[in-house]
């Protein structure tokens, strides 16, 4: 409605101006003055007008002293026929110059065409505009249904080499490149290609380039689309643009037609709000017939790509549809170099930079938060108006990926400061204090995002498993900050309410999912998911209430064991813990070499939890 309008609206001023442009050429000079034509044969027989011009019925009189006058004669007669009988004498008729003008001059056809044209020129745009809306209307009815499947022609192509780590995926995905690129050898066999292949991986592992890479080493077209585009509120509209997706990809085959997010309408029926008729599972229904009618001879491969697939309908996975799983792992500090090294191509890294360091800060980040770190370094340095990006550059950026930007300009008081010192302090003491504990990279009171301080400890290696006694020491590291606050100050502050959160929860996991307690080797709670939404909603308690009563006196036990130890642990080495909040109250950051060599005269052993 808007635009119809704002259409009408410069229709009208258009009209306006053309009106104004025409009245210019109508209407020139001063208006001639209007007489009768008795006063026309008066003025002829006194001598007065020496000229005369007739155009139609039309008669324009040129007076001796320069000024005209008009006037109109009768259609039936000439004008010297109409003189005559109004009395002017021959005589006076031969001394004035009379002349017929042609009546096809452009002021005649306008005066003529414009009052009668225009209305009906306005009348005629209005309809038009209106005609062309329902024409638009109508043409978004009937693609309605189609799908909004885009064909990826990136400028630069994406192959495996580009993708670092991944090697397993890379494999798997390598006969799918071999089918699209010679597909006579393996039917000729009687081998059946996968037809579809899901990708499956924790969100930012690569998945989308992955499948780009697959389409670029395969050299075939590449159609993508989100699964929620195929959703809409009208039951039926999803399974429409769901044939639609999958004729278009026919046409183009071999091809590839990646559809991201799958879960959007993958999940499992009958779970969900909505009955039979829920649009999201006619929509499933469509892909599955799909996936399952594609002739043997299709060259058409379907990519999935989820980071839930223990909510996808069971028939979406069966042989014959996503019939082959492809698994991608978080990368390890291997991976993290070489992807480290891809994203750093094109960008004035330092060349005594080794990326090794930067990996080893930063186990359990993804490809894509790699690809952060490296884009924040770059700003970073940029903001300091250097020339290249140095290994400082790079630890600021991983910790701001982490934990925020600093908050340099965050006023505290000097009690504040000495307090969150002493916190950290305690994590660290406590951390360098336990042999299974993880070493400490960097302490600092500098506040980043909401904490007040922060202690960086990282693993020296990727680790996938962990025993009873390293959950005991993170949480004794954990607690670190809390005890060492009342141990100085002899009353804790709301610094360590994050901690006591994270300890409690990593102790309830201990003894209820892990079974490293004392109640055996049992987990307690079946945890309910609600699969429409695709999130943990309730718990349902399986265990009586003498054994929830068991349960909270192992968690408590876990808890004291590891105060405990942080207590014993700072309380010894309370010169040392001294030094550190001094220190870091001086510097507020403390390096890994820095904070070591404090430790150095205090001859600290790290010991075995309990030991």
């Amino acid at each position: 409605m808007s635009n119809l309008l704002k259409n009408v609206l410069g229709a009208t001023l258009t009209l306006i101006l053309i009106a104004v442009i025409f009245s210019s050429f109508l209407n020139t000079g001063a208006p001639p003055q209007k007489v009768t034509l008795n006063e026309l044969a008066k003025a002829i027989s006194s001598g007065e007008i020496v000229k005369i011009s007739v155009a139609g019925e039309g008669i324009t009189a040129t007076y001796k002293d320069g000024h005209t006058a008009t006037s109109k004669k009768e259609l039936e007669s000439g004008l010297t026929v109409t003189l005559k009988n109004l009395g002017v004498p021959d005589e006076a008729l031969q001394e004035v110059s009379i002349g017929v003008e042609e009546e096809s001059g452009f002021q005649f056809w306008a005066a003529i065409l414009v009052p009668t044209l225009l209305p009906l020129l306005v009348i005629g745009f209005i309809f038009w505009i209106m005609f062309r809306q329902a024409r638009s209307g109508m043409n978004q009815a009937f693609s309605f249904g189609r799908s909004s499947l885009r064909l990826s022609i990136p400028k630069e192509k994406v192959l495996f080499g580009d993708v670092a780590g991944l090697r397993e995926a890379k494999e798997e995905l390598a006969e799918i490149v071999d089918f699209l690129k010679a597909p006579k050898k393996f039917l000729d066999l009687g081998a059946r290609i996968p037809r579809g292949v899901l990708l499956v991986g924790l969100p930012g592992t690569g998945k989308t380039l992955l499948a780009r890479a697959t389409a670029g080493e395969s050299n075939v077209p590449f159609f993508h689309i989100s699964a929620s585009e195929f959703v809409e509120m009208f039951v039926g509209v999803g399974a429409a643009r769901t044939r639609d997706a999958f004729a278009t990809a026919k046409k183009a085959a071999p091809s590839i037609l990646f559809i991201d997010e799958i879960d959007a309408v993958g999940r499992q029926r009958g779970a969900g709000m909505g009955g039979g008729n829920d649009e999201r599972e006619q929509t499933l229904n469509q892909i599955l017939v799909e996936m399952d009618g594609f002739d043997r001879e299709t060259q058409v491969i379907v990519l999935a790509a989820t980071n839930r697939p223990d909510v996808l309908d069971p028939a979406l996975l069966r042989p014959g549809r996503f019939d082959r799983r492809v698994i991608l792992d978080m990368p390890d500090i291997n991976d993290r170099e070489a992807i480290l090294k891809i994203h750093g191509r094109g960008k004035a890294i330092d060349p005594q930079i080794d990326l090794r360091k930067v990996a080893v800060r930063t186990p359990g980040f993804s490809g894509a938060d790699l690809a952060n770190v490296m884009n924040e370094a770059a700003l970073l340095a940029g903001r300091k108006n250097q020339t290249t990006i140095l290994l400082d550059d790079f630890y600021s950026a991983v910790e701001k990926v982490i934990l925020g930007p600093e908050r340099k300009n965050r006023v505290i008081s000097n009690n504040e400061k000495k307090i969150t010192a002493y916190h950290e302090g305690g994590h660290a003491l406590v951390s360098a204090s336990l042999k299974d504990a993880d070493p400490v990279h960097k302490v600092s009171i500098v506040s980043r995002g909401f904490a007040g301080g922060y202690t960086m400890k990282l693993p020296t290696e990727d680790r996938h498993l962990k025993t009873k006694n390293q959950f005991l020491a993170d949480i004794a590291v954990a607690l670190g900050g809390f005890v060492a606050e009342k141990l100085t100050f002899g009353e804790t502050t709301t610094g360590p309410s994050n901690d006591l959160k994270e300890a409690s929860e990593l102790a309830r996991k201990l003894v209820t999912k892990y079974g490293m307690s004392n109640l055996g080797p049992l987990t307690f709670g079946n945890t309910q998911e609600m699969v429409f939404l695709g999130r943990e909603m309730t718990t349902e308690k399986n265990y009586s209430e003498k054994t929830a009563m068991d349960i909270d006196h192992e968690i408590q036990s876990v808890m004291q064991k590891a105060y405990d130890a942080a207590h014993d642990i700072l309380k010894k080495h309370k010169k040392a813990l001294q030094k550190i909040a001094e220190t870091l109250m001086e510097k507020e950051t403390l390096e890994q070499e820095q904070f070591y060599a404090i430790l150095k005269p205090f001859h600290i052993k790290p010991t075995v939890f309990g030991a």
